[in-house]
């Protein structure tokens, strides 16, 4: 029983801590102790030291020689690693979803692309439409296997910053948004995948512009050498 148990209190550690990563509350490069995460969330060393090791092994905590353990901040290659795979599995959820999506769940998601507009400016508001949105349309799928993986994507993706309302991004989501819904609506699974895979790499363009802006092309990207001068 006390082995149960202690799984049991592991699990809801590892959920409380990758929530916390998940929404912004641990931010990415915060460091972290086994101390400080047990009065954090009001449980023993044992539990968290169980969810860190899943979290360090799912790649959300990073522990580094002399620095410690820390909130992982995706580089440069990491992020253009995730939105490969967002590509990919996104345009397969979205090709299950046109065939296996039930009407009510299809108008779900309709309503929330609808209701986005009124947020363009409010960012935490529509950075929770655009993960519920997403969070629907991964279910929409009715396939187990691919809900996980996309759930470990989508909880790694957590760790960059939203970007939707920068640069016009949030209009330029809404319109992929709705080529989406609209292509979910008709059932056509290949329209629906092109519409998903379109929406990652615009996504994904917007974020490599934005570092560029804030830190400057990566030397390897600009054809030089990967290591430093």
């Amino acid at each position: 029983m006390d082995g149960i148990a202690s799984q049991g209190r592991g699990q809801e550690a590892y959920a409380q801590v990758r929530e916390a990563i998940r929404n912004g509350t641990l931010p990415p490069g915060v460091r972290l102790t086994e101390t400080d995460l047990a009065a954090r969330f009001g449980v023993s060393r044992t539990p968290i030291r169980q969810a860190i090791a899943r979290l360090e092994a799912e790649g959300l905590l990073t522990h580094e020689p002399r620095r410690g353990l820390s909130v992982t901040r995706p580089d440069h290659s990491q992020m253009v690693e995730l939105y490969v795979m967002r590509e990919i599995l996104e345009g397969a959820a979205a090709r299950l979803a046109a065939q296996h999506a039930s009407e009510t769940e299809i108008g779900a998601m309709a309503e929330l692309v609808t209701s986005e507009p009124a947020f363009f400016e409010d960012a935490p508001r529509l950075a929770a439409l655009n993960q519920q949105l997403h969070g629907l349309l991964y279910l929409a799928a009715h396939n187990r296997y691919l809900l996980r993986s996309l759930e470990q994507l989508s909880a790694t993706m957590a760790l960059l910053p939203s970007l939707l309302t920068l640069g016009g991004r949030a209009q330029q989501a809404h319109a992929e948004h709705r080529t989406l819904i609209a292509a979910l609506g008709t059932r056509d699974g290949e329209a629906a995948a092109q519409a998903a895979g379109g929406h990652a790499r615009a996504a994904q363009r917007h974020r490599l512009a934005w570092l560029v802006r804030v830190a400057g092309v990566p030397l390897a990207a600009a054809g030089g050498s990967a290591e430093a001068p």
